[in-house]
């Protein structure tokens, strides 16, 4: 019986480790006061976003961030915990809790989150949830880079073009 619980024990460490090592991100939450139907709810729109969520047990939480390079966030993990966290999308857990809790009469509490192996606040939380996501980003990024090269070939090309049209002008000048 102790031996299965202990095994038990070891794998979620293990699941939960692998969690960690791959999240780019992650944002803590205190789930108490919530229903199983509204915890529901949040699990599916954070999987619809491509972010995994996770009650977790703090002894094993610990544990597993000993197992990763993330041995910083163990302070995180005081009382009832949950994580949403990301391997892809840095700001996406952020995001979807933040509009999730904006848009509902929700008693789950942010408590904190991980960026670039720190910890952050809330506050800060709330601030990664407003960034726009990685492919608008690059689409304004290049956007950035592709005008000042269509102003220089619209410079370039201004002289060709008013010489074009003043021999246009010529030839037809010199036909009528």
């Amino acid at each position: 019986m102790v031996k299965k619980i202990r095994e038990k024990k070891k794998i979620a460490v293990d699941e939960l480790t692998d969690a960690l090592a791959v999240a780019q991100s992650a944002v803590f939450t205190d789930y108490r006061g919530i229903s199983t139907s509204e915890l529901t709810t949040i699990r599916v729109k954070l999987r619809e976003a491509g972010v995994g969520y996770r009650v977790l047990k703090n002894t094993l939480a610990r544990r597993a961030a000993d197992n990763t390079h993330h041995t910083n966030i163990k302070s995180a993990f005081e009382g009832p915990v949950a994580m949403a966290y990301s391997s892809s999308d840095v700001v996406a857990p952020a995001r979807v809790l933040m509009d999730y809790l904006a848009s509902s009469k929700s008693t789950l509490k942010v408590t904190g989150g991980y960026l670039s192996n720190k910890l952050i606040s809330v506050d800060e939380v709330a601030e990664l949830a407003k960034l726009p996501s990685r492919e608008v980003l690059i689409s304004k990024v290049l956007a950035g880079m592709q005008s000042p090269v269509a102003g220089l070939a619209m410079v370039l090309n201004g002289p060709a073009r008013g010489l074009a049209i003043v021999l246009q002008a010529r030839m037809k000048q010199l036909e009528g």
